[in-house]
């Protein structure tokens, strides 16, 4: 959730050769997803129109890394939050199901998500196939000793009356496993991000402003590589220009509808790539 929300860099529009669709390696499906896929699963958006940050700005200190350190009562609201918030109870929904569909139809897929929520995981999607850039609040994790343990053992304290539970090990203070603001993205899973987007055959960003850097600028990455850039959002992005196709529908309905599409069009398990 760090990072500067800026423009992409100037230049030309994508160019050149597109990818083979054929060969021993085959270039996945890269999915960029953002909070609007999950918002059919009763998880509020942060960044839209009506998401959280606009209808209640203080919100927002709960995952700003300062803010949640020095203030106890910032960690008290961020704990009731996380215990009978809507994330707690979310189930996947028919865009992270066909996400999962695409997979196991053969086609070689890889998510890099900036949610949190672990809801691809849910639905089906290997571990190793999903790249979370903001790390998971399926975990906790300890501020001063790092230690970390499942998120429901966390959980069970608050219910059991701890308003602000310590870490068990070191007494220190403990919090979801995400990148909060104020703090950096792990540069190893950036870097493996970074790479996906580049060997990508059709990049897909899904629900997602593309205006928080660096995760955004995965989307000029793999345009500029040569893959099919797709965006399916409500709003506009800073990456329109680029892409390939823009898609406003609604995402439960756009997402397995395109999805379905490259499946179909791919029954060896090869994306289709390069413009129409």
């Amino acid at each position: 959730m760090s990072g500067d929300e800026t423009a992409p860099r100037s230049g030309a529009a994508p160019g050149g050769s597109r990818r083979p669709t054929t060969g021993p390696s085959r270039p996945p499906v890269a999915l960029l997803s953002g909070a609007g896929i999950s918002t059919d699963s009763g998880i509020p958006d942060y960044r839209g129109p009506n998401g959280v940050w606009r209808r209640d700005p203080e919100a927002e200190k709960l995952v700003t890394h300062h803010h949640y350190v020095n203030d106890p009562e910032i960690r008290r609201r961020a704990w009731r939050v996380r215990l009978t918030g809507p994330a707690r109870h979310a189930r996947p929904n028919a865009a992270h199901r066909a996400i999962v569909d695409l997979e196991r139809a053969g086609v070689p897929v890889r998510v890099i998500t900036q949610n949190v929520d672990g809801l691809h995981q849910a639905a089906g999607l290997p571990d190793r196939k999903v790249l979370e850039l903001h790390g998971t609040a399926r975990l906790f994790e300890c501020v001063d000793c790092g230690a970390r343990g499942p998120m429901a053992d966390a959980l069970s304290r608050v219910e059991a009356g701890e308003e602000d539970p310590p870490c068990t090990l070191c007494s220190g203070i403990l919090k979801s496993a995400t990148v909060m603001f104020g703090q950096s993205l792990d540069r190893e899973v950036l870097g493996r991000a970074v790479a996906v987007a580049a060997a990508s055959g059709v990049f897909v960003a899904v629900g997602t402003s593309l205006r928080v850097q660096p995760a955004a600028s995965l989307a000029r990455i793999a345009a500029e590589a040569g893959a099919r850039l797709i965006i399916v959002n409500a709003e506009p992005t800073p990456y329109d220009a680029l892409a390939d196709e823009v898609i406003r529908e609604p995402i439960g309905r756009a997402l397995p509808a395109l999805l379905a599409d490259l499946a179909a069009s791919a029954p060896d398990g090869t994306a289709p790539t390069g413009r129409e």
